[in-house]
């Protein structure tokens, strides 16, 4: 029999942390481009001459991309989905005969084997005509059971599950409940170990069950789901290590209820839902990887598939530079178009010089992906940082380039008589991709804790109050030799050379941009080094600081990344002087980015933010809330989550 469901865990913040380093990648096995940026080293070599996809990639990804769009542009009407806040049946069906569920899949279980470069071409190309389209077929193939299946499912599990979602089934990733987000060591949902099983063999693995008991929110696909990812905690008990572990889970299993279909302000036709087990049975065979391992397989899967979010933010850059262009020369304001006036020209130059850079930062880490020589752990997350931060920014100039246009609905301006352009919507919808896999703020703790992972694994024991004398002086002394290595390279490098990186000058000279790189390369590794020897074992509690180092970091990824493609696209005659146009202005923007938020390392309000923080909480400035009347409406600020069957109608349905 099942025990009865654990209570939620109450947890430190110290032993959150210890959860959330557990499931982290300990070693690193290959190069790392973004590693070696935030240890100072700009390491060029690792993504120039830029990485290429082969042939057969090519025709295989062009092929289908040709389909898509016939597809897209026949098929999909988007103003009927945000209209009525549903994708329509036919079109999921459509795409499921198109093969475009299986795009990640291997061809062997039915899929079409697309390289990570052409399935992100393939979202942004949908996404662009539709984001909630985009976001269904994301949702299931980056972090649906394709992904994590693909890295850590047995052969069995592929060959049960690979070929449904590949052509008929649609699947869903269960991480977040209404209490936890991005604190997964107080993960409650439970899946206890049932000997017996449906079999009752006895033997656990080849006839036993978990039963999962919980709730579920933001299930991204869940409405619609055939097959879900839950991650769920194992209790640990003799002959169980327990655990946060995934499962393979039948949407249609008893004791599963989609209890609500959640609205959004934007993505209004995603199928995103609450989602309640109770008793639910689930073979010990669905387990993916083994007990304890669901965390480390989410964030492992979440490597590439953030990458999906870039590729929706350079859809809509791509559409929101058209409809600027387009715009600003048939809108005239004091006898000239729009666009020759300084202040509307300017967002016009960084929409574009944007577009060109995250399109570089998306291509190469698609890429580095594809050819797997490098750990992109750090690549993925910035493009994912970077690209949903600057796209987000992209729409709203957009919106303001529109002027009162950009703030009125495509459905209004078509029934006034005016070209249906939805700007607002595009902002709306984007507006998710901070939060999204990842919100900006935990983008920038993960990704500060790989950028100091170098330091942490020579000297983490000083710092650690847990740590014994004898720990510390071993710490100390392997301290001592890694920096009185590393320390004096940071003093010069070829950024400080005007002949570097001359092969980059044609005609529009690119290499001062990178020896701008190398040089502030090993300025954050200088001022993250002093931070931590200032901060020392506080350093964890700096987030604002932490925060401008990652960004900076980002800035300065997307600038190589923008140079390489550059250098690409002339050395194949395509677009080239052009290109190094753009990548030249991306540049000059992102360094004044660079130095405002070099100077902000030091110089900010950090401290004094922290006081008045303070004062809120303990009610010092209520008397400001004065004066207002609260339009919410009653009930808990997070629902009930109690263990037990659901008493609302199941709103679960699969597409067929």
């Amino acid at each position: 029999m099942s025990a009865p469901p654990l209570k939620k865990p109450t947890v430190t913040e110290r032993e959150a942390r210890q959860v959330a380093e557990a499931a982290r990648e300990q070693d690193w096995r290959k190069p790392s481009f973004g590693k070696e940026l935030f240890l100072g080293r700009f390491r060029l070599d690792l993504i120039h001459p830029h990485p290429l996809p082969t042939d057969e990639a090519v025709r295989r990804g062009e092929q289908f991309l040709t389909k898509l769009r016939a597809f897209c542009e026949t098929k999909v009407d988007p103003a009927l989905i945000e209209r009525e806040a549903r994708i329509p049946d036919e079109v999921i069906n459509g795409l499921k005969e198109l093969g475009a569920l299986g795009m990640k899949i291997d061809p062997k279980y039915g899929g079409l084997g697309l390289t990570q470069v052409y399935y992100n071409k393939a979202l942004a190309l949908v996404g662009s005509v539709s984001p909630a389209v985009g976001v269904l077929l994301s949702a299931h193939q980056s972090i649906g059971v394709p992904q994590p299946l693909k890295l850590f499912g047995t052969p069995e599990q592929k060959q049960r599950f690979l070929p449904r979602c590949a052509r008929t089934d649609i699947s869903a990733f269960l991480l977040t409940e209404p209490d936890v987000g991005s604190d997964p060591a107080r993960l409650a949902t439970t899946a206890v170990p049932d000997e017996g099983g449906t079999s009752g063999s006895g033997d656990f693995e080849s006839g036993g069950d978990y039963v999962l008991d919980g709730v579920k929110l933001w299930t991204t696909n869940g409405v619609v789901a055939d097959l879900l990812v839950v991650m769920a905690r194992v209790p640990k008990s003799e002959g169980h290590r327990g655990g946060i572990t995934a499962f393979v889970v039948e949407a249609d299993s008893p004791g599963i209820t989609v209890e609500n279909r959640n609205a959004f302000m934007g993505l209004r036709g995603i199928e995103n839902g609450v989602t309640r087990f109770h008793q639910v049975r689930v073979p010990a065979a669905n387990r993916i990887g083994p007990e304890g391992a669901g965390l480390k397989i989410a964030l492992t899967t979440l490597n590439t598939g953030r990458l999906s979010l870039p590729a929706s933010c350079v859809a809509a850059g791509k559409w929101s530079l058209k409809i600027a262009r387009e715009w600003s020369a048939a809108r005239e304001q004091w006898g000239r178009p729009i666009a020759h006036h300084e202040a509307v020209g300017a967002k016009i130059s960084f929409i574009a010089a944007t577009t060109f850079a995250l399109e570089a930062v998306l291509d190469l880490s698609s890429q580095m992906a594809d050819e797997d020589r490098n750990d992109i752990r750090i690549e993925g997350a910035l493009a994912k940082l970077i690209a949903s931060e600057l796209g987000w920014r992209m729409a709203d100039e957009l919106v303001q380039i529109r002027g009162g246009r950009g703030f009125e609905t495509a459905a209004s301006l078509a029934a006034r008589g005016e070209r249906a352009v939805p700007a607002e919507q595009v902002l709306r919808d984007l507006r998710i991709n901070r939060i999204f896999e990842g919100s900006t703020e935990i983008m920038h703790l993960l990704i500060a804790r790989e950028a100091v992972d170098a330091h942490l694994s020579v000297a983490g024991d000083l710092i650690d109050p847990d740590k014994s004398l004898q720990d510390k002086a071993r710490a100390g002394a392997n301290a001592g030799v890694f920096y009185a290595k590393w320390l004096p390279k940071l003093v010069a490098g070829p950024g400080q050379l005007p002949s570097s990186y001359a092969e980059f000058k044609h005609g529009i000279d690119l290499s001062p941009h990178l020896r701008h790189v190398e040089r502030h390369s090993r300025k954050l590794a200088r001022s993250t080094f002093y931070a931590m020897s200032r901060w020392q074992g506080r350093m964890e509690t700096k987030q604002a600081f932490l925060g401008r180092i990652v960004d900076i970091g980002a800035e300065l990824f997307a600038m190589s990344a923008a140079c390489v493609r550059a250098e690409l696209l002339r050395s194949r005659g395509e677009n080239g002087r052009e290109a190094y146009q753009l990548a030249d202005a991306f540049c000059r923007q992102s360094r004044i980015r660079v130095d405002e938020l070099f100077g902000r390392l030091w110089s900010n309000t950090d401290d004094v933010d922290g006081k008045v923080v303070k004062g809120v909480m303990a009610g010092t400035y209520e008397w400001l809330e004065h004066g207002i009347i609260d339009p919410s409406g009653d009930g808990p600020w997070i629902a009930d989550t109690t263990p037990g069957p659901s008493e609302r109608t199941n709103v679960h349905r699969p597409i067929r």
